[in-house]
């Protein structure tokens, strides 16, 4: 486990607008890799389509990966995510298992705790955050080297394809397919292989399910307990344009309060529809908070006909981003679907200029 930065994220954030990276999906599109180039021999086998699986890159191209990391850095990224965001038990099952429903069942906890014993999956699970670290943390040290200023290898702990919060038969409102306890547990495992593969911090990332969350701190925390050391953390949330988390619908200033007791170094929120829709609620976080916010929109609304599937171009969200850190409202600045390290570079060159907000909790 790598050293807390904890002080050393705090100063700077504090001194100037850090940036994160963009969307690594998104950038995936520009290398035109094709299902056998997905799956590489490991996956040639694999029953179900790989192509929308973007972790598994991290194992069959990893080349690819490293080079998305390393145009983020050059685009002026301080920090950079992880190629981890369904790289769990219970999403990569997804990929690979029959789903019971296809014959007449469903799934169900019976079905999830098989799958948190899968040996195929946990293996999978291991290597997918192993090497995704390992492969950030590479490029990250590389790129400090030869620039002398230190960038930062975000762990990404990604929403899941399941909610705790809704019930998925309406006839039978009890019914969760999973408990608690196998989030839980599925997240400890991805975050120990995180922390093993060398991140300098934790990013709990596309919050749509503040309870999917909360099982996710739970077994952060008990991580820390084991290995009797923290790491930074960042919470992330999506909400939609009413401003409350998509499923679990949590207002901002109830989101807050869920997760404070964590004291995270930065609270933020990510993806949604575009930078216009998050931003009266990007400034109800900023004035709701003790500690840093953090930001990174999806660039605008999907359109399968724009070059990168979203509608803003680089000036766009420069623009908007620019607004955001003159108004005072961020102290980390990104992009989250549609942003390529075009888009980046331009977001970085906007929001250099202004100073970050200034964190009540870290004012004096």
């Amino acid at each position: 486990m790598r050293p807390d930065l904890t002080t050393e994220l705090h100063d700077l954030f504090a001194s100037r607008i850090a940036l994160l990276d963009g969307a690594m999906g998104t950038t995936i599109r520009d290398y035109g890799i094709d299902e056998t180039g997905a799956r590489g021999k490991r996956f040639a086998d694999a029953p179900k389509d790989l192509l929308n699986n973007g972790d598994i890159l991290s194992l069959t191209r990893p080349e690819i990966i490293a080079d998305i990391h390393k145009r983020f850095l050059e685009a002026g990224s301080d920090i950079i995510e992880t190629n981890t965001f369904s790289a769990t038990t219970l999403s990569q099952a997804e990929f690979f298992l029959e789903d019971p429903r296809e014959r007449g069942g469903r799934k169900d906890p019976t079905f999830f705790q098989e799958v948190l014993e899968n040996d195929f999956l946990r293996t999978l699970a291991e290597d997918l955050n192993l090497e995704s670290a390992r492969l950030a943390r590479k490029q990250a040290d590389r790129l400090a080297e030869k620039s002398g200023i230190r960038r930062y290898v975000a762990g990404v702990i990604g929403p899941l394809t399941l909610s705790l919060t809704n019930a998925p038969d309406h006839d039978d409102p009890s019914f969760r397919p999973v408990t608690f306890d196998q989030v839980r547990e599925s997240y400890l495992h991805q975050a120990r292989a995180l922390v093993e593969g060398g991140c300098d911090l934790l990013l709990i990332e596309t919050i749509f399910d503040s309870l999917n969350a909360k099982a996710a701190l739970v077994a952060v925390q008990e991580l820390f307990d084991e290995k009797k050391s923290t790491l930074p953390l960042i919470v992330s949330a999506a909400v939609g344009s009413g401003g409350a988390t998509l499923i679990s619908a949590q207002r901002i200033s109830a989101f807050w309060i869920a997760v404070q007791h964590v004291q995270p170094l930065a609270v933020g929120l990510n993806c949604c529809e575009g930078p216009d829709v998050l931003r009266p609620f990007v400034a109800e976080l900023a004035d709701s908070i003790d500690c840093y916010t953090s930001c990174y929109p999806n660039a605008g609304l999907p359109n399968p006909l724009a070059p990168t599937g979203f509608d803003l171009e680089p000036a766009d969200m420069a623009a908007y981003m620019g607004e955001f850190a003159q108004a005072g409202l961020i102290n980390i600045a990104g992009g989250c679907c549609g942003n390529t390290p075009d888009h980046l570079a331009a977001i970085a060159g906007a929001v250099k200029r202004h100073p970050p907000r200034k964190s009540r909790a870290h004012a004096a």
